[in-house]
């Protein structure tokens, strides 16, 4: 997810989407510790989605 998207996105947007990164990194971490993963690395793009989204919010709480 491009962070030009996620500026776009208004706040409740990026609370939807914040809670369904969380949902989609608990099943992929859960894949991951039984061996069903093919790819590792799908982990650290959720997290840094996750972390883009945060960001955006805290920005616009400070702004207000």
């Amino acid at each position: 997810m491009k962070a030009k998207n996620i500026h776009e996105m208004t706040s409740e947007e990026l609370t939807k989407k914040l809670a369904e990164l969380k949902d989609e990194l608990f099943n992929l971490r859960f894949r991951h510790a039984t061996g069903q993963l093919e790819n590792p690395n799908v982990l650290n793009g959720i997290k840094k989605d996750i972390a883009r989204v945060k960001t955006v919010l805290r920005e616009r709480e400070i702004k207000a």
